[in-house]
């Protein structure tokens, strides 16, 4: 099951650049204006994970920093060290091996399926890449 955190978080609000209205708890990138899009590969840089689920031009929320909820892309067992994202920005487990992609967390919930949502502690203002 997973859970909010309760001040835990660095959060702000960005202008949603496309309809983002089925991407809640994915991570978000953001684009040449400063608004927010979807993650649309693997090795792209995102800025936070989207809390709410705004269309084109609304305000969009994101935790950039802290505890938060986030789709899985694949099957996440505990204890997954390192967490990044999918090409769809849903959570993926990263392997040390996985050099070309950022590591941007850790999973602290259950283990999860394709399509759960998973709690996880995350850092997107400094993502490194996994080595």
């Amino acid at each position: 099951m997973a859970y909010e955190f309760s001040n835990y978080a660095v959060a702000t609000t960005f202008v949603a650049g496309a309809d983002l209205s089925a991407l809640q708890y994915t991570f978000v990138k953001l684009n040449s204006s400063g608004q927010v899009i979807a993650v649309a590969a693997a090795t792209d840089v995102p800025i936070g994970v989207l809390q709410n689920a705004p269309t084109s031009g609304q305000e969009a929320s994101v935790v950039i920093v802290g505890g938060t909820k986030l789709v899985a892309g694949a099957a996440i067992t505990l204890p997954t060290l390192m967490i990044g994202t999918g090409a769809t920005g849903k959570a993926v487990a990263l392997a040390v091996s996985d050099t070309t992609k950022y590591a941007l967390g850790s999973l602290v919930s259950a283990s999860a399926a394709d399509g759960n949502i998973v709690t996880a502690v995350v850092n997107c203002a400094n993502p490194t890449r996994a080595n």
